[in-house]
């Protein structure tokens, strides 16, 4: 995937050390942890799946906003039949060339809707729901309403960036981000992109895109090869001419 490098706010750093911190890339299971209570930081998909599990064995602690739920349980009939509506919306409706494809690619920073784990199934499972966590205070972790939390352990579900750092050529905008059309990048001849967000479309980035881009991006590398073909022949005609 594009997003290859762990994402934690800087104030992580101010944590009491004798806090465990880990980010969600480095959680395997419950035993990682400390005795003592577990914040989760982030409550997306990892946030909800890791919290639950966390349940059974520690008092949990969830902060964060969720983007919602997936109107239908996971794996049932009508899940079926609205992943099958929602993949043609994300595959040829929300593109880059369509007005509800940039409005949705404008969004940034938002968190996608929870899939499996439902907010009544953590309640359930006595998950404390908490606002975002916003900094500390004392080596502890202080909510968005000014609580401050007082837990042995802290798990970062945060997500994860993206880092182009290795690429030294002019192809970045403002936010970081390649510029191209559809993963190919007009300023720099040769260079090309699969498998970015939003590549051109919502589905860009995960297996439904069943390789669209992907071909997309080798024609034209094919395409190009092609012209490079012809215009050597042409030259080595005149040449010989």
């Amino acid at each position: 995937g594009i997003y290859r490098a762990p994402k934690v706010p800087s104030f992580a750093a101010e944590l009491d050390p004798r806090i465990v911190q880990m980010h969600s890339s480095c959680y395997r299971n419950p035993a990682q942890l400390q005795a003592g209570d577990v914040l989760v930081v982030g409550a997306g998909n990892s946030g909800a799946e890791i919290a639950y599990e966390l349940a059974a064995t520690h008092r949990c602690v969830l902060a964060g906003k969720t983007g919602g739920e997936i109107p239908v349980r996971h794996g049932s009939i009508p899940a079926r039949a609205f992943f099958h509506v929602f993949r043609f919306v994300m595959h040829r409706v929300a593109r880059v060339d369509t007005p509800i494809g940039r409005k949705i690619r404008a969004k940034k920073g938002t968190t996608d809707p929870l899939i499996r784990r439902r907010e009544k199934d953590l309640l359930a499972v006595g998950v404390e729901r908490a606002p975002r966590v916003v900094g500390t205070e004392d080596g502890r972790a202080v909510l968005e309403d000014g609580r401050v939390l007082d837990v042995a352990n802290v798990v970062w579900c945060t997500g994860y960036r993206s880092d182009y750092g290795w690429i030294d050529l002019p192809i970045l905008d403002d936010d970081g981000r390649p510029q191209h059309y559809r993963g190919v990048v007009e300023s720099e001849p040769g260079l090309y992109f699969v498998g970015l967000k939003f590549q051109y479309s919502a589905s860009s980035d995960v297996l439904p895109n069943q390789g669209r881009d992907a071909k997309y991006v080798t024609e034209h590398i094919a395409a190009r090869l092609a012209e490079r073909g012809a215009a050597a022949t042409g030259d080595a005609a005149l040449a010989a001419a």
